[in-house]
């Protein structure tokens, strides 16, 4: 295929470009910027950031898994060009001065991250910079650096960028670039068997650690009616495109236990590319959003050519690997209903941040007169796929909102889930956890509130 596409404020042009390639190599290999640097190659340690802008939006991503069709009428700046030659950004200046720098290797990273949260006016600094890591400082200067730049104007470069966007794409026959999720219907329905990448956070594992090379396989990040939010009085519709950032973004008005635990999802580079339906359709036993989004009682829309479906999402997943996709069906968007208060969802790993769940638990239970009168309880790392806990809803419903009746539950775990043990945690630790969490839920709505740090021993 062709793509077209800004960097460094250059026009480029480029024809067969292979799907699997990804900007890092392109970067390093073909134009020589080797600012860029391969640190994990899977998008970890935030060494590869560049700055992608479109005309609404500047996200620093990890270029090691941004494959080089998502870069087609956007734009790109690299460590080389954040500043007019021989000088230096506010925020390069300010690692000098503040010595946020030992042996270098990751601070073009650091400095990148830092760039898109200064033009972001992000001022959450320790997790604007969670997925950028650093073993020689400590971090502390390197947060000096941001909150001394973060004042400063924007660069001149960022005008210059959005008013030149507007590449034409042209699509190869093994290469899809639709525009709507109509031209995706119809791109399935003759060929059912195309891979759809989103955010590519995923499969850019499968190219740069499996060595996949997919074929046939379509782009989605241009199908922007798949990208919207659509809100009415009684339910709330997820466009299967909206990224992970702009959910936490809704979500921090309306269900503010949800946006936090998404801050810890993954990184601020992983989460302005990664998308809800790739998140979804993937199908991770251990993915953060299903829990949540299952004890919201959210359903999926699927569609396949004309035709359209809806069923609730903990039916999706069928068994470890498998989900209740046809051929050539998508996800077009996830519904959750409009009101939840009493969500609350903990997210139990080894590291605070930029850690895979050992067991993500969510929890919605409404009480009415002093009773039990739903539950909706839902898990990921407990089962092959997020499951809901049935037993223990059903033996706690009717029952008064009490810790007494909230401990005859107890039993009722290891009949709803039979955990494995892993490097992230034991099977015993994940059930005695599991109900220790629905504990911790009841006194967080009996107004203790506690600020523990969700890690496991």
């Amino acid at each position: 295929m062709d793509i077209s596409f800004l960097l460094n404020g250059e026009t480029v042009r480029l024809q067969n470009v292979s799907p699997m390639q990804t900007l890092l190599d392109w970067l390093r290999q073909e134009r020589h910027l080797t600012g860029t640097k391969e640190g994990c190659n899977e998008g970890d340690c935030g060494a590869c950031t560049v700055i992608v802008t479109d005309p609404s939006c500047v996200k620093p991503l990890n270029a090691c898994i941004l494959l080089m069709p998502q870069l087609d009428g956007k734009a790109v700046r690299t460590i080389e060009a954040i500043a007019p030659s021989g000088q230096k950004h506010p925020v390069q200046q300010a690692m000098i001065d503040l010595h946020g720098s030992q042996c270098g290797f990751c601070t073009p990273g650091f400095v990148m991250s830092m760039v898109a949260a200064q033009i972001n006016a992000d001022p959450d600094h320790d997790t604007t910079l969670a997925g950028n890591l650093c073993r020689c400082t400590g971090y502390a200067p390197i947060v000096r650096a941001a909150c001394e730049a973060e004042s400063q104007p924007h660069p001149d470069w960022l005008a210059t960028d959005r008013a030149a966007l507007g590449a034409n794409s042209v699509s190869g026959s093994e290469i899809s670039l639709p525009q709507s999720s109509d031209a995706l219907a119809a791109l399935l329905e003759k060929a059912p068997d195309t891979t759809l990448i989103a955010g590519a956070t995923d499969v850019g594992l499968w190219v740069t650690k499996e060595l996949r090379n997919l074929h046939p396989v379509a782009f989605l990040h241009q199908v922007g009616d798949l990208a919207e939010i659509d809100e009415s009085a009684e339910q709330v519709a997820i466009g299967a495109m909206v990224s992970i950032e702009t959910l936490r973004l809704w979500a921090d008005a309306h269900h503010q236990s949800f946006a936090s635990m998404l801050k810890r999802y993954g990184s601020t580079q992983v989460r302005m590319a990664a998308t809800l339906g790739g998140n979804i359709a993937n199908g991770s036993p251990i993915g953060d959003s299903a829990p949540a989004l299952i004890a919201l009682g959210a359903s999926l829309r699927l569609r396949q050519g004309a035709a359209r479906r809806t069923i609730r999402l903990e039916d999706f997943f069928i068994d470890y690997g498998r989900q209740d996709l046809q051929s050539g069906e998508f996800i077009e968007a996830v519904l959750i209903p409009k009101s939840a208060p009493d969500l609350r969802c903990y997210k139990i790993s080894k590291r605070f941040d930029q850690d895979i769940s050992a067991l993500c638990g969510c929890f919605n239970i409404r009480v009415q007169g002093g009773k039990i009168a739903s539950a909706d309880i839902a898990f990921g790392g407990m089962a092959g796929v997020p499951k809901r806990a049935q037993h223990v809803e059903q033996a706690i419903l009717g029952l008064p909102w009490s810790l007494e009746s909230l401990g005859a539950s107890k039993a009722a775990w290891s009949k709803d889930f039979a955990p494995i043990d892993d490097m992230r945690a034991s099977a015993d630790y994940r059930i005695k956890t599991a109900h220790n969490l629905l504990i911790r839920y009841f006194h967080d709505l009996s107004g203790a509130e506690s600020n523990v740090l969700e890690v496991s021993p």
